[in-house]
């Protein structure tokens, strides 16, 4: 997974730039849809990028149609991010995240396995992968709440104490 860092990024905004621009934090990636029953997720997003940015903390959102549950107009989704949840986070451009045109990002983080041993394909929207600053990847399913003790404990772990 080391190779992570130089995987090309988009913002929904269209300013290109790498994964990489967010290394030496603590980063959680999410594929995430505004109109799945889901997508009140983004509310707890929100409330640990405001809690923990300070500290090099970053959700990393990446939209997609994959599951027929996004916008696809680029304006759409990011109206509903800001004006539904407030979201401050970076949103990319969208995504597929299965498949032989999954965006080139998430063909590696879904070679992670989950809790349970299983890796492979994203199962539904709102999936998670934590990447540790130094490189480590933790994955979580979708019904595993962004505020979760267990995400929690990794986030504070990996960042600088306050």
């Amino acid at each position: 997974m080391a190779g992570l860092d130089s995987i090309a990024v988009t913002t929904l905004n269209g300013r290109r730039t790498t994964f990489g621009e967010w290394a030496g934090g603590v980063r959680l990636v999410v594929n995430v849809a505004s109109r799945c029953g889901l997508a009140p997720q983004y509310e707890q997003l929100e409330e640990l990028q405001e809690r923990y940015e300070g500290r090099g903390f970053t959700v990393l959102a990446f939209p997609s149609n994959q599951f027929l549950q996004e916008y696809r107009d680029a304006e759409k989704i990011a109206e509903y991010c800001t004006a539904t949840w407030g979201v401050t986070f970076p949103v990319m451009d969208k995504v597929r995240v299965n498949g032989r045109s999954a965006h080139p990002l998430y063909q590696e983080l879904v070679k992670t396995p989950d809790s349970e041993g299983k890796a492979g394909r994203i199962t539904w929207n709102f999936e998670k992968f934590l990447v540790l600053p130094d490189g480590t990847v933790h994955r979580f399913r979708p019904r595993v709440l962004p505020d979760d003790p267990e995400i929690v404990a990794l986030i504070e772990a990996g960042l600088p104490r306050p």
